[in-house]
């Protein structure tokens, strides 16, 4: 008995295009992505867990007037692929009406792109398990042999790859292929509960620009042996200085305030801000989607339409809203071409690469300048107000004093009206160019701190 082929993804949405047509839908979009992702985790030098998962899933978007539905599944036969078109017709026949969604129109629609350019793919041979476990021991190893740790909570070492294929009635039709490799290890040092937990990790397209196992797990284990003997901060008000580990959840505020959904509901504490200062005078904002290697790249975006760059914010000034085509037609406005989405859910706007302006000081000169104060390197549990901006994380870091770093700090809290701080950051140069979140530490002058 000869066996059929398996069908390749651009040939699995063909199928689901034309069962939503013969369902009965008046246009459709279809979404299909193929992967495999291997995680093995080590403790005590011994494998303590392997996985690996391969498979297709498949996500079909139909419309039928002004109403929409969308359903997924796993399994890629004819007879499925019949049945999700039915069904999704059905729904989308109950769904309530949309006068803004639809698909893009002919005009909009990317024809060209140079997925080569992007480097989202390494095409180097799938690591053996072997190889990836013996990346997770030398972490752990290098972790466990920095004098103060007293475990490595866990060590791992990772890889993926993706195809992902997207496809509609109105003739667009385009792919690429993914990959990635990841290292991590967490460490803790102390005991009782004077014990103090860090990590850290890697994660890298191309297999050749990861760090080294042995760098990260000492670098694990050097962040939690600092934080030993942590104690609570005076209560007042101070600078703080976020770490550039963490400094782009600032920007990330700004990245959903700003977001087309946010203000079409009227809920973001930017609303009516666009063309408004949110950022110092010489600080800008840059989407870059075609930056190669980054994990945030695009070369078109879930319905169909090119990516491009454009500044979010420009001399301090926001320039407009993250938009999707139904975000955009809600407002009055154009696509930016951000629109993602998953096999189970229609696109949402979402930003690509970022990267904010760098400063020309170094961390060491913020620490400097702000003399007395907050570093603050990691961050818990928050309370935003999506509406006002007010804004309150908990916290811990270093108490800096003289410009001098003088004991670790936790249990603490920082707060203040994000409309504020961010108008008052001041970046650092540090910021890692291969991250999709380009953010250096950033000092913000006069925020509430709680402590003791």
């Amino acid at each position: 008995m000869t066996r059929s082929p398996t069908p390749s993804l651009a040939e699995l949405n063909q199928a689901l295009l034309k069962a939503a047509k013969d369902a009965g839908a008046d246009a459709a979009d279809a979404m299909a992505v193929a992967g495999t992702s291997v995680n093995i985790d080590v403790r005590n030098g011994v494998l303590e867990q392997a996985e690996r998962s391969e498979g297709t899933d498949i996500g079909l978007r139909v419309f039928v007037g002004q109403r929409q539905a969308n359903v997924s599944a796993s399994d890629t036969r004819p007879d499925t692929l019949r049945a999700m078109a039915e069904r999704a017709v059905a729904m989308a026949k109950e769904a309530p009406e949309d006068p803004h969604i639809g698909l893009a129109d002919a005009d909009q629609l990317a024809t060209s792109w140079d997925v080569d350019a992007l480097e989202l793919y390494d095409p180097t041979a799938e690591p053996d398990p072997a190889a990836l476990q013996e990346d997770a021991r030398r972490a752990e190893a290098a972790a466990s042999a920095v004098e103060g740790v007293t475990q490595v909570q866990s060590a791992s070492a990772a890889y993926g790859s993706r195809e992902v294929h997207l496809a509609a009635s109105n003739g667009f039709a385009g792919g690429y292929m993914r990959s990635d490799r990841a290292t991590s290890c967490v460490a803790i040092a102390g005991e009782g509960t004077g014990m103090e937990r860090d990590h850290d990790g890697d994660m890298r397209i191309f297999q050749s620009d990861l760090r080294s196992p042995e760098d990260i797990g000492e670098t694990a284990a050097q962040r939690c042996v600092e934080r030993i003997g942590a104690r609570k901060p005076q209560t007042g008000t101070y600078p703080v200085l976020f770490d550039e580990r963490i400094s782009s959840s600032l920007i990330g505020h700004l990245l959903a305030a700003a977001n087309g959904s946010a203000i079409a509901r009227g809920s973001s504490w930017l609303l009516g801000a666009d063309g408004t200062q949110v950022l110092p005078k010489g600080i800008d904002l840059l989407e870059d989607p075609h930056r190669a290697r980054t994990a945030g790249s695009r070369p078109f975006d879930a319905e169909g339409l090119p990516t491009q760059k454009r500044k979010i914010v420009e001399d301090g000034v926001l320039t407009g809203w993250t938009l999707d085509l139904a975000t955009a037609r809600k407002l009055g406005l154009q696509s930016t071409g951000n629109a993602a989405r998953g096999t189970s859910a229609p696109p949402t706007p979402s930003p690509w690469n970022i990267a904010l302006t760098q400063g020309t000081a170094s961390r060491d000169d913020l620490l400097a300048q702000m003399g007395t104060g907050l570093l603050v390197t990691s961050m818990i549990g928050s309370t935003i107000n999506p509406n006002t901006g007010d804004y309150s994380r908990g916290a811990a870091g270093f108490w800096v004093e003289n410009g001098e770093i003088q004991y670790p700090v936790n249990e603490c809290t920082i707060a203040g009206n994000l409309r504020d701080i961010l108008k008052r950051i001041i970046p650092a140069n540090d910021a890692r160019l291969h991250l999709s979140r380009v953010v250096p530490s950033l000092l913000v002058e006069g925020m509430t701190l709680a402590g003791d």
